[in-house]
């Protein structure tokens, strides 16, 4: 017999400072599969500041990188009980949200990025979240490929959505961005495209002209 237990359980994120209550965006940076969050949060710094709170969850499964010794990172998700992270999740990040903005008296800007695995993660999320979220940007993946598009519509309604890719990336492929594209028609979204030369990361200098158009 196999059964499920639940239980109180304690998951990591990183923050860029303590929420005054006062910023102006919430920024909600979701890492990809094998990185940690307090490494992750290091590319978003420089663009903290008294308006805007960085926040970045970390997956709560975790593995070693090579083999089975040295450098450790988080994922989202494996196949393995693929359902119940995903409940777990969003247990999660509900928590971990409500916590936050809890500590303010007025209702901030949400934007969420999605890198790599976190994109999947992150869109599947928003789209059941009881809040709104005002930007959503995909970089280096696209939405959930089990993503309930048709329910979704409403919850990115109002969501300005940016995709951004490396010409080099062998994840995100010609066949991916098309998948992509059909799910935001669905949406009756369009995104705003950001193609840049390289491959499965993050550009400081691309990031920081995605950041003008958001901060």
């Amino acid at each position: 017999m196999k059964k499920t237990h639940s239980f109180t359980y304690q998951a990591h994120y990183s923050l860029s400072h303590e929420p005054k209550g006062s910023e102006k965006l919430v920024f909600v940076c979701f890492h990809g599969y094998g990185q940690l969050a307090e490494f992750f949060i290091q590319k978003f710094l420089p663009f903290s500041s008294e308006e805007v709170l960085i926040v970045a969850p970390e997956g709560t499964n975790y593995q070693y990188l090579k083999e089975f010794t040295g450098r450790i990172g988080a994922n989202w998700m494996t196949r393995h009980e693929r359902e119940l992270a995903i409940v777990n999740n969003h247990m999660f990040l509900d928590s971990l949200l409500a916590d936050i903005l809890d500590r303010f008296d007025q209702q901030p800007k949400i934007a969420v990025l999605g890198f790599s695995q976190g994109a999947a993660t992150a869109t599947r999320w928003a789209a059941v979240w009881s809040k709104k979220v005002d930007y959503l940007i995909l970089w280096a993946g696209v939405f959930a490929h089990d993503l309930k598009v048709h329910e979704a519509k409403s919850s990115f309604e109002k969501t300005q959505i940016f995709s951004v890719f490396g010409d080099q990336d062998e994840f995100v492929t010609p066949e991916v961005v098309e998948k992509q594209r059909e799910f935001l028609d669905i949406l009756g979204k369009k995104a705003e495209e950001h193609q840049f030369s390289g491959g499965h990361e993050i550009p400081a200098q691309i990031l920081e002209t995605l950041m003008t158009k958001i901060i």
